[in-house]
């Protein structure tokens, strides 16, 4: 009976020393440094990549925006940092794969709307990204995906091909997963650039 009147945590503290109210997350709350190592130590495809260290969500954004910006040359740096970022609420939530999400249903889309919105409003983007560049960063997202499946997830290019969207030719990258620190290091350069741009 006690325990049932016991009132349930509904935040997470972070390294930085704020707590993140997960059910109404204030924009004051999130730090990018908690960003970056939280990204950084979540691992793409459920850890199911080959080499010696996973494809953190850090790199995966990173390469997201460097797709965006091949894609998008008159792109302003807000819409790189959107992409950049565009991820940032698994910092707290997660990876999950998209069938587990589908799983899940509205509930979860719901709950990582609410914290993108605090994370969007925090670093001076729209709370709701407008719909073509929104677009614009998911064809990026699934140039990304198609890499990732083909190099380090173990995906046939039929496969691939299937389930993600095929990079035209203009676009070659090569994966190469880091260690967790540099992980983390590049996704802090990356946004420190975009941010010393934008202000």
């Amino acid at each position: 009976m006690a325990e049932n009147t016991k009132s349930k945590r509904a935040w997470q503290r972070m390294l930085s020393g704020r707590r993140l109210n997960l059910i109404d997350p204030s924009p004051l709350d999130i730090e990018i440094e908690d960003i970056a190592r939280g990204l950084s130590r979540v691992a793409r495809w459920n850890g199911q990549t080959a080499g010696i260290y996973a494809f953190s969500v850090a790199e995966h954004s990173i390469l997201v925006e460097k797709i965006f910006k091949i894609q998008n040359p008159n792109s302003t740096p807000n819409d790189q940092l959107a992409a950049l970022l565009h991820d940032a609420a698994e910092y707290v939530i997660g990876d999950m794969i998209s069938p587990f999400k589908a799983a899940l249903g509205l509930n979860y889309k719901s709950f990582e709307t609410r914290l993108e919105e605090a994370i969007n409003i925090r670093f001076g983007l729209p709370s709701i990204k407008n719909t073509a560049l929104k677009k614009k960063i998911k064809q990026s997202d699934l140039y990304s995906a198609w890499f990732e499946a083909t190099q380090i997830a173990g995906f046939t290019i039929p496969e691939a091909n299937k389930f993600f969207l095929k990079p035209p030719f203009s676009v070659n990258i090569k994966i190469k997963p880091v260690a967790v620190e540099f992980a983390e290091k590049a996704f802090l350069n990356r946004f420190n650039e975009l941010n010393k741009i934008n202000n």
